[in-house]
Order: structure tokens, then C-alpha cells, then sequence
């Protein structure tokens, strides 16, 4: 059976894009005001960054390359619950 990340891609992504989103919002005010930048198009790009990363490693051939060349990145360790072709 699939991982669930590699079955139901969108969900994991849009999970991150969440997760992402709670975890930056405390460091909005000082990275914006650091970086004197307008703070929303810096946010949004970052949040859509980490969902377009978590898409691209929820493809099932960029799980199995992970799996075979990095499988500490690998929805499941090497050699466990291997997908099914």
C-alpha cells in the first residue's frame, strides 16, 4: 500500500502550506520590519514555496528516487511498506 502522502498528494500539501503558515506567523512583524519589506508578498511566497516543495516530493517517481538515492527524505523507511506498482 501507498503512503498516504503519495495517495492523497494535495492533502499533505495543503497541510504544509498550514503548518508553514502557523509557524511564520510569529516572525511576520520582525522579519518584515528587518527586512524593511512589505510583509505580505514575502509571506505568500514563502507559505507557497513550502507547498510546491511538499507537492513535488508527494509525486509516487520522486518518492521512489528518494527512497532508492535519500531514504531518510522517503514517505517511508527503506525496505518498509513499499508501494505497490
Amino acid at each position: 500500500m501507498q503512503p498516504t502522502q503519495t495517495r492523497y498528494p494535495w492533502r499533505a500539501t495543503l497541510r504544509t502550506v498550514a503548518a508553514a503558515l502557523v509557524g511564520a506567523l510569529p516572525l511576520i512583524p520582525v522579519v518584515a520590519e528587518t527586512a524593511g519589506v512589505d510583509k505580505v508578498p514575502w509571506i505568500a511566497v514563502v507559505i507557497l514555496a513550502a507547498g510546491a516543495a511538499t507537492r513535488v516530493l508527494a509525486l509516487p517517481g520522486v518518492d521512489a528516487w528518494l527512497r532508492q538515492y535519500l531514504p531518510w527524505l522517503a514517505t517511508t523507511p527503506a525496505g518498509l511498506d513499499q508501494p505497490h506498482r
